[in-house]
């Protein structure tokens, strides 16, 4: 029997070309669709579907209204479908921190150049998300006794864990789960520079452990995440906002600073040059037939390339195997390597693709990365 899935749309078009996509595929089934977000919650709770796709600009009820309704009485995975706008961005942001669990562009020509492929993805992301069973509630939060907090990143990261909790999958009796091996001590080893590489469940993941750095982190960090262009400066100034830590969007030239954390641009490639005393951020086109704009494994070998075994790389939640190879390079140079664990990544593939090789010292949850992050770096 397929996965189970609700379609939820306002236009009778986008619903019905939806479900065609997903019926097409013998592992996926549409049980139901619903024109707006109030008959959303009420079929979530009857039909019990295994995952949901939801718009977010809805008469009635809004898309993200109802994925915290959803989420609160009835917990099931949701792909957002979202316009690729400013505006968007913000939108699909807040549905990611209401608990929806994915997100992808509402036009069809905006998720892959080839019609197939785009289809493809669709499906795959929908199965991907259909493998989630269990849920439970973190809120993702700021540390308000880090040192050097910003009064404004308290008071909104108050308001995050009291208004959008946000649900991350539990996997239950997965024969694969490699569980959490989080170290118990720093190894004493000297780091430069600390790279963070994820997908899907990335936005909510990169929350959870940036706003538990300190604003005296003693590296710098680069963020690489796919995401379209549109969204990353949205992400990095909500993720400016709620840290201790700055963050921003990469630009061509920075010059890496302790305690700042750099976003790759959505649509570009971001590299490691030599300037300054820690380095300088290249950022580049990169070539047209790369499936990810940015892609982890570039990134990564730019930093082995440059900072060698002075590195500690992560790989956390997310679809394919990108970062294995970069993390490759990083690991054979001396780096340390470190994936999540399977129990709470929404997709087990970027951090299995890392484990599986034999690349990462260590399978860390993620309710322990930022601690464990923290004390190797030596600030723990």
């Amino acid at each position: 029997m397929g996965i189970k899935v609700l379609v939820v749309d306002d236009s009778s078009f986008f619903r019905r070309r939806v479900s065609e996509i997903i019926n097409a595929d013998p592992d996926l089934e549409v049980v139901a669709t619903a024109v707006n977000g109030m008959e959303a919650v009420k079929l979530a709770a009857e039909l019990k579907p295994q995952v949901i796709t939801m718009d977010i600009e809805m008469p009635v009820m809004d898309g993200i209204t109802a994925v915290r309704q959803i989420m609160a009485n009835s917990p099931v995975p949701i792909l957002m479908f979202s316009s690729l706008t400013h505006d968007g961005a913000r939108a699909t942001l807040d549905a990611l921190e209401a608990g929806a669990l994915d997100f992808l562009p509402k036009r069809f020509e905006d998720i892959a150049t080839n019609k197939d492929d785009a289809i493809l993805l669709l499906q795959q992301r929908v199965k991907a998300l259909g493998h989630r069973r269990v849920f439970r509630s973190i809120a993702p939060r700021a540390r308000p006794d880090a040192p050097g907090v910003r009064p404004d990143a308290c008071s909104l990261s108050t308001r995050a864990a009291q208004e959008r909790k946000v649900s991350l999958s539990r996997v239950e009796g997965s024969a694969a789960s490699v569980g959490s091996s989080a170290p118990r001590r720093a190894s004493g080893k000297h780091y430069k520079l600390l790279l963070i590489g994820t997908s899907t469940g990335g936005p909510v993941a990169l929350q959870r452990i940036l706003t538990e750095l300190p604003a005296n982190y003693p590296l710098p960090i680069l963020l690489i995440q796919h995401m379209p262009a549109a969204f990353t400066p949205a992400f990095a100034s909500r993720l400016n906002s709620l840290c201790a830590i700055e963050v921003k969007e990469a630009q061509h030239g920075d010059l890496l600073r302790p305690g700042c954390a750099y976003l790759a641009p959505g649509g570009m490639q971001m590299m490691l040059e030599r300037g300054g005393s820690h380095g300088r951020i290249k950022v580049i086109a990169g070539s047209s037939d790369m499936n990810y704009k940015p892609c982890v494994d570039i990134t990564f070998a730019s930093a082995s390339k440059l900072v060698g075994g002075d590195a500690l790389a992560v790989v956390l939640t997310g679809m394919g195997a990108d970062g294995r190879e970069g993390a490759r390079m990083l690991k054979n140079a001396g780096a340390t390597i470190w994936a999540q664990d399977e129990a709470s990544s929404v997709v087990y593939g970027m951090p299995q693709a890392v484990t599986s090789a034999g690349l990462s010292s260590h399978s860390i949850a993620l309710g322990e990365m930022a601690e464990s992050i923290i004390k190797e770096s030596g600030r723990g």
